[in-house]
């Protein structure tokens, strides 16, 4: 019996050769202290994405007239573009006479908000989210952001977009 031929290798041994000796292997512990690294890269590089998106942020651009007092009775609405073409926003007179002006992009999904002249509201009918008309913060609906400010100056009887408070 001892000579029995050794019995052959399976064939897979063949097609896919493994060598021990060569291979890397890597512990547990190798492997949480790269995850746990990496998370922290990770981590500290959104940290200072967003420190810096606050940062640069632009706060407007020139200012820009938007309507004459005149031109908007108390509880109603005007629309107007600022700081760019692209940026659609609205300016309300409030019942007390008081101008404020905001985004018209809901902060839920980017849908128009929209004024009902008389209301106290804003709101959007994309998803039945609500807007104060004092501050621009979200009063009802899926909304939790507040609506970005536009800030404005009032120049004899003309009425001006001099910036953007986020």
């Amino acid at each position: 019996m001892a000579d029995d031929p050794k019995p052959a290798a399976p064939r897979w041994r063949g097609d896919f050769p493994i060598r021990w000796e060569q291979d890397h292997y890597i512990t547990r512990r190798e492997l949480t202290k790269f995850l746990t690294l990496g998370s922290a890269v990770l981590v500290v590089a959104t940290g200072a994405v967003a420190l810096r998106g606050r940062r640069f942020r632009p706060s407007g651009g020139p200012a820009r007239r938007i309507a004459a007092v005149a031109d908007v009775p108390p509880g109603g609405s005007a629309l107007f573009r600022y700081p760019t073409d692209g940026d659609p926003c609205i300016l309300l007179r409030l019942a007390d006479g008081r101008f404020v002006a905001y985004s018209q992009v809901c902060t839920h999904l980017s849908c128009a908000v929209i004024h009902e002249p008389g209301s106290s509201q804003l709101h959007c009918p994309c998803h039945q989210g609500f807007f104060d008309v004092g501050d621009g913060r979200p009063t009802g609906g899926p909304p939790q952001r507040r609506l970005p400010h536009i800030l404005l100056e009032t120049r004899g009887e003309e009425i001006f977009a001099v910036g953007v408070e986020a």
